[in-house]
């Protein structure tokens, strides 16, 4: 009997079909007490899986009741695993990523920014380099060398 790999598991399958967004919503390995909900959750949006679990507690007692165990057992079902072998991440990229979900006109304005600002250097750069005075000064320098 054979048996087909799971997508999840399959890096190849990830490379290529998967979200580049590293900061989709999984259901935790590390961090699990029942079924890695709460702790994908406190991993998705940075927050204290104790604190996500004392709330999906209160949820049951105070508002929904039964409905907080369905919500539970679906997202259970639907939520797919953190993938094996995930790269590390800089403290810098995790905040891009959580915020590129969050407020994406945001990320678009920041992105659009850097992309102008990297844009006005690189037409000062070729300004400089294609200047006569520029030219003249490396032929200066490689007649310094010479000697």
């Amino acid at each position: 009997m054979s048996r087909h790999p799971r997508p999840d598991r399959d890096p190849a399958y990830q490379d290529r079909y998967g979200s580049p967004n590293p900061k989709r919503f999984y259901r935790s390995r590390q961090d699990k007490v029942i079924a890695g909900v709460c702790g994908g959750l406190a991993e998705r949006f940075g927050w204290e899986p104790v604190l996500v679990r004392i709330l999906a507690v209160l949820g049951f007692f105070f508002i929904m009741g039964p409905l907080a165990i369905i919500l539970y057992i679906v997202l259970w079902m639907i939520t797919p695993r953190t993938p094996l072998g995930g790269r590390p991440m800089s403290p810098e990229e995790d905040v891009f990523w959580r915020n590129v979900n969050d407020r994406p006109r945001v990320t678009f304005g920041n992105l659009k920014y850097t992309f102008m600002d990297l844009d006005e250097r690189l037409r000062d750069i070729e300004r400089k380099v294609t200047s006569d005075e520029w030219r003249l000064r490396k032929e200066f320098r490689d007649l310094e060398r010479g000697n």
